[in-house]
């Protein structure tokens, strides 16, 4: 794997390091490549059941490597403006269609598509030295990386808007405030804060896990009744796992399910 980004995988879980700390581990082309490549990867890893992201050093991501931006923009090379459809898109579809689910230990700053990559996570752990800063509107741009989507969904419509034409940075305690992460830990605890929730997911039942993100997702943009629709179709392919007999079973027995995440 490329220096750029380390994973580790261990009991379960899938730890990922965006790894330019001399950058705030903003995004590369290389790194923005090495992260779809993993994620893709870890999705059909059925020994991967729950996935934990943070950066190295002392910030989360912050977003676009504006330095390699410039260089190309005046190059005149159009690669700079495909990065969306290339890159920022399938990394968040990955990060939100993951079968499995995804806690980001937000140790710093994320801005611009750091803080999407951030909000496109099930769970979000803060430092509380840990800031987020809606950055596009500060070099011309438009949203990206799906903050246009989940950022809506986490806080509200209106303070979205705020969020996104002011581009004012908000702390880690501000953050809590407004439903924009679980939980905010000393800065020493957030990965290994991240890696107990991962764990205690990684034991849980992996398939239904699946499906209820999905559901939700689903859920989100339809009507009721295609709603009720897709809930007995998941609730059908759920029925049929391994997990389900075992955690019925459990039940009966009025003991502690052991699922094998199938």
């Amino acid at each position: 794997m490329t220096d750029v980004l380390l994973v580790d995988r261990t009991d379960g879980m899938a730890t990922i390091t965006l790894n330019r700390p001399q950058s705030m581990n903003s995004l590369s082309v290389e790194l923005k490549q090495a992260f779809l490549e993993t994620l893709l990867d870890i999705a059909s890893d059925p020994s991967v059941r729950a996935v934990v992201i943070t950066g190295a050093g002392r910030g989360f991501c912050v977003g676009q490597d504006l330095r390699e931006h410039q260089e190309l923009l005046a190059a005149h090379d159009p690669s700079p403006l495909r990065t969306v459809i290339e890159h920022y898109n399938p990394i968040v579809t990955a990060l939100v269609e993951m079968p499995k689910p995804v806690v980001a230990a937000v140790n710093g700053m994320a801005a611009g598509a750091g803080a999407g990559i951030a909000f496109a996570a099930d769970f979000r752990i803060a430092s509380q030295s840990a800031g987020f800063l809606m950055a596009f509107a500060n070099v011309g741009l438009s949203l990206d990386t799906g903050t246009s989507w989940t950022l809506p969904r986490l806080v509200g419509y209106a303070r979205a808007m705020a969020l996104s034409l002011l581009a004012d940075p908000i702390s880690a305690d501000a953050a809590l405030e407004m439903g924009l992460v679980n939980a905010v830990v000393e800065p020493e605890r957030v990965l290994a804060a991240a890696s107990e929730l991962a764990a205690r997911l990684a034991t849980g039942p992996t398939a239904a896990y699946a499906a209820i993100k999905a559901s939700l997702r689903y859920g989100a943009t339809s009507t009721l009744p295609d709603a009720l629709a897709k809930e007995a179709e998941l609730q059908l392919r759920a029925g049929a796992t391994e997990d389900h007999r075992i955690g019925v079973t459990a039940f009966v027995a009025k003991q502690k399910p052991a699922f094998v995440g199938r």
